[in-house]
Formats: structure tokens, C-alpha cells, sequence
């Protein structure tokens, strides 16, 4: 059997050391649509040095890398082009500096019996050079697609599921159609979402745009839609990748306001297809 929990559960995964400056910082921000209107302050505020400020949902790029990790775990041989990046959620436990240099680390976290697929969970702990505390704790649910079967739990139920009720806010976002062919350049160059015969081998017309990439455009229409467009105020971000969007499509994002919590539900506009569900982001 490929999945073996008793040998990978609790297994470290060395994420290594990253860096950033502001030029790596505006180009996460270009990646993930903003900018526009180009003479908008608020707008400028993620893609000039003057006053620039980072997006929460940049927390999950020094540490994106660790999934790579993730087959040379012992207990864990699986065919990577089965692999799903399903959920993702985001704890960012202090300022995000414009320029910094950290190092990653972290473990299997969960192994969950599908049936049909194994669910796989990567907690890694980003932390700033020097300090103790971690700055970004990532978890990455990861499918591995036809894995299941063996016997272990089923894991939790989703949670964060969207109200009833019509929303309080809602916020349009049109990607370009080069929009993945930005983002990729922030490090997830999986050929999927830029090689038109590789997108076709796995069942789509064209390349699609990175899951991670419709995740940071639903965070900055939350944080400038529903926190004034204060970066400093999101303690967490929770997300289900529930769809696929193609670029130059638009994402719809919905948002309700309960208590410290925003939840939030994207859709493409032109498909009416899921984007993101049972998502949240916590407030400070």
C-alpha cells in the first residue's frame, strides 16, 4: 500500500530558507490582480514602494515550496500528477515586512481516508531570521487522488459554509487573460496553468489559473471590500478550492460579516461555477 500513516504521519518536511524584497512583493501583488485603476491610491499602496504594504494571503509563498517535500516522506509514494491542492488555511501571527529573510519547517500534520483519494495535511511554520515565533503558519490539504482505502479516519466536516441570507458585500475581480503566466512568477511554475498541450493532457481546453492565485484575489477584495484595506487586520484566512477559473474570467466574491469572522463564497461571473467555498477570514 503507497500510503502508509503509520511511517508518514508526523513526518518533518524541511521547508528551507526564502527571501523577499519589495519587488518581490509588488509582483505577488500584480499576480494576484491588483493595480487597477493604476492611479488609485489604494491601488498603488500594493504595487509602488512608496507606503507599500503586503497582502495577507503573500504568507503562503515562502512556504509553498515545502509540498514539494511531500514525496520523499517515508509511507508516502504516490503519482504526483494525482496530486489536488484542496484546502488551505493561513494563520499570519504579526506584521508581514516588505523585506525579510525566514526559514520554513513542518510536518505531515494528518493523513484522511477518502475512500477514493487520501487526504494530506502539511503544517509548516514560517519564521522570521533570528526570531523563536513563527511569523506564517501554512496548512496545505493536499488529494492524493486514489489513495484511499486504507482504513484511517475520514477527517473533519468542512466548516465556514456560507449563510442563507444575501450577502453584505460583494466585489467583482476580471482577471487578465495572462494572468496565470504573472502569478506563476511568484513560484508555482506547474505547466498546467501555462503549457496549452499540458492543460489539455489533464482534461482542460486551455491552462488554468493557479488555486493559489484566485486565493489571494478573494483576499484583496475582502481586505479592501470589508477591512477598509488595513493588511494588518487578517489573523487567519481558511479556504476551500472548490472550482477551476480560466484567465480572463471574473471572480465574484461574496462576503457576510459575523462577528470577528468574514465568510466568503467566489464564483466565476461568466460560468456561475464555485471558485472558493467554506472560506473565512478572521479579523483582529
Amino acid at each position: 500500500m503507497p500510503i502508509d500513516p503509520s511511517k508518514a504521519l508526523g513526518a518533518t518536511i524541511a521547508g528551507g530558507p526564502f527571501s523577499w524584497n519589495r519587488d518581490r512583493v509588488i509582483l505577488y501583488a500584480l499576480g494576484v490582480g491588483a493595480g487597477v485603476p493604476q492611479t488609485d491610491p489604494n491601488e498603488l499602496a500594493y504595487i509602488y514602494e512608496k507606503n507599500l504594504k503586503v497582502l495577507p494571503s503573500f504568507g503562503v509563498i515562502p512556504a509553498f515550496g515545502a509540498m514539494g517535500g511531500l514525496g520523499a516522506v517515508p509511507g508516502m509514494s504516490f503519482n504526483p500528477i494525482m496530486l489536488l491542492h484542496g484546502e488551505q488555511d493561513l494563520e499570519i501571527r504579526g506584521p508581514i515586512p516588505v523585506e525579510a529573510e525566514v526559514e520554513s519547517s513542518g510536518k505531515v500534520a494528518g493523513i484522511y481516508d477518502k475512500g477514493k483519494a487520501a487526504l494530506v495535511v502539511l503544517e509548516m511554520e514560517t519564521r522570521l531570521k533570528g526570531q523563536s515565533g513563527p511569523l506564517f503558519v501554512n496548512r496545505f490539504s493536499l488529494f492524493l487522488r486514489g489513495e484511499g482505502g486504507f482504513g484511517g479516519e475520514s477527517g473533519p466536516a468542512a466548516g465556514n459554509a456560507a449563510p442563507q441570507r444575501a450577502p453584505d458585500l460583494v466585489v467583482e475581480s476580471k482577471t487578465l487573460p495572462q494572468q496565470a503566466l504573472l502569478y506563476r512568477l511568484s513560484g508555482d511554475k506547474n505547466p498546467l496553468h501555462a503549457d496549452p498541450d499540458f492543460a489539455k493532457m489533464g482534461g482542460f481546453d486551455t491552462p488554468i489559473l493557479h488555486g493559489l492565485c484566485s486565493y489571494g484575489i478573494v483576499c484583496k477584495a475582502v481586505v479592501d471590500a470589508a477591512l477598509g484595506g488595513d493588511t494588518g487586520k487578517v489573523a487567519r484566512y481558511q479556504a476551500r478550492f472548490a472550482g477551476v477559473v480560466f484567465p480572463g474570467e471574473t471572480i465574484v466574491t461574496s462576503m457576510w460579516k459575523e462577528g470577528s469572522a468574514i465568510l466568503i463564497d467566489a464564483k466565476t461571473k461568466e460560468r456561475g461555477t464555485p471558485v472558493i467555498s467554506n472560506a473565512a477570514i478572521t479579523a483582529r
